[in-house]
């Protein structure tokens, strides 16, 4: 394939970092008055990249030699990021305005930020997956950091960064073990080299490339950062934390588990399991005690990326398509869980973020009190909720399998969970109402909200037919080569 034919493949980062340049140039000489004109500008983007993948760029095949893979399952991974970035984008400026916080720059780190993660969902080599981390984490590291004078987020820019550093370090020592003990960082190279017996510096290079993998979706034991990251950044970037780099990096590790190691199955089937079972357990438990309310949804994203990581232990095309999507309605349950603490704040503007002065919301706010409820109940996986629906096939894909034992453990897992969010709807409908938030000041959010909530509701199931097929499609693309 000729040089002119990869680019056209690759057609979505194009868009997004020659849109970012360009906006980053408008940036740069109306300075931060711009900043509504550019977060348009950037969804107008988002938007862009998106349609490209009807084209080739959703299903060409391979470009540059195969460092770039342009399949349905990329497409599919690249659809989600590009929503959840879009509405972090578009629920900023009101809140950094009222915090004196404005500026122009955070639009265009997210588009960054997204071309690294489309980078990684169509990673095929191991420097490709390596340089697309990269691309994203430098822009999360500022974005974390965003507010440069609240204490807070300084120190979450500050960790995440320090942490981010280390899980880099570690898989580049694993992708260096890799290379060394099989002679290539193609994907389709490695696979090759890794039928039969695996070495033990094989061994040892899986073990490191996941983990330093594992630290981009938060699973467990690589989770230290998230409830202090999620916690000190500003709301929006919190939001952009837990939706899309969370898809981003699951579906790199898909992508790395299926199409590199492959053959390996059965190794590197005992990490994952591990790791699923860790995060659901610290997922529950860590979070019942939690009086922040970004702090519990922290765990939550850890509990629920362990329930995804379930359906990854398959290792069949089911198991890969319940996890994609797991991921689709996870990324609608937790944008519209952080959209309604967005809402949470005086009547000054100021946020809150403790979950006691949710108390009595129901009577105070009854129709973010619903939402939230929706939220929380879909999260925990409570039918007839759409949330319970993925949670089904992740379980299903095991039981298919003979796994049924960790199916089980897993279902048993989910019971811990149900209780802090089931505390919170208690706190909202129970208890004495708190002081009274400050009126919704953006009709976006609020539609933002109701749109979430409805995904998220019985009406979600209409989406089974669709998102199977698309689901489907995508974990195929994987395995039919």
């Amino acid at each position: 394939m000729n040089f002119t034919a990869s680019l056209a493949l690759t057609l979505p980062e194009l868009i997004l970092s020659v849109g970012a340049i360009a906006l980053l140039m408008v940036a740069a000489y109306r300075g931060d008055r711009s900043t509504r004109m550019v977060s348009w500008g950037a969804v107008a983007l988002l938007a862009a990249a998106a349609l490209s993948l009807i084209g080739p760029a959703g299903h060409g095949g391979l470009a540059f030699d195969g460092l770039y893979h342009a399949d349905r399952f990329a497409a599919f991974a690249k659809l989600l990021i590009y929503i959840a970035a879009a509405i972090s984008v578009i629920i900023a400026p009101n809140f950094f305005a009222r915090n004196g916080a404005l500026r122009a720059e955070y639009p265009i780190l997210i588009l960054l930020s997204s071309v690294g993660m489309g980078m990684m969902a169509s990673a095929g080599d191991l420097l490709t997956l390596y340089i697309g981390l990269e691309l994203q984490s430098l822009s999360g590291y500022v974005l974390a950091s965003f507010m440069r004078r609240d204490t807070r987020s300084a120190e979450a820019g500050l960790k995440y960064f320090v942490l981010g550093a280390l899980a880099s370090g570690i898989l580049l020592y694993g992708i260096s073990l890799i290379y060394g003990f099989t002679g290539t960082t193609q994907f389709d190279g490695i696979a090759t080299a890794l039928t039969g017996d695996l070495s033990t510096g094989e061994l040892f290079g899986m073990v490191f490339v996941f983990a330093g993998i594992a630290f981009k979706i938060s699973a467990v034991p690589f989770h230290m950062w998230t409830p202090d990251v999620y916690e000190g950044a500003p709301t929006p970037v919190t939001a952009f934390f837990a939706s899309a780099p969370k898809v981003a990096a699951m579906a790199l590790m898909i992508r790395v588990a299926v199409e590199a190691m492959g053959p390996a199955t059965d190794a590197w089937r005992q990490i994952v399991i591990f790791s699923a079972l860790a995060s659901t357990i610290l997922g529950g438990v860590a979070a019942i005690n939690q009086t922040n309310v970004k702090r519990l949804l922290a765990y939550s994203s850890i509990n629920n990326v362990g329930f995804a990581l379930f359906g990854l232990a398959a290792g069949t095309p089911d198991g890969v398509a319940a996890t994609l999507t797991y991921m689709a309605v996870y990324v609608a349950m937790t944008l519209g869980s952080f959209l309604c603490v967005l809402q949470m704040r005086t009547p000054d503007g100021e946020p809150i973020e403790t979950i006691a002065s949710l108390s009595g919301l129901s009577r105070t706010r009854p129709l973010l009190a619903l939402a939230l409820a929706t939220f929380m109940f879909s999260l925990a996986g409570i039918p007839p909720l759409f949330g319970f629906w993925p949670k089904f096939l992740v379980f299903d894909a095991l039981v298919a399998i003979g796994m049924w034992p960790l199916a089980m453990i897993g279902i048993a897992t989910s019971v811990i969970g149900a209780y802090y969010y089931l505390k919170i709807v208690k706190t909202m409908y129970f208890d004495e109402p708190a002081a009274e938030y400050g009126p919704s000041a953006s009709r976006i959010e609020g539609g933002l909200i109701a749109l979430s909530a409805l995904t998220v509701s019985p009406f979600g199931y209409l989406a089974i037919g669709p998102l199977g097929v698309a689901s489907g499609a995508a974990a195929q693309a994987l395995f039919l080569r």
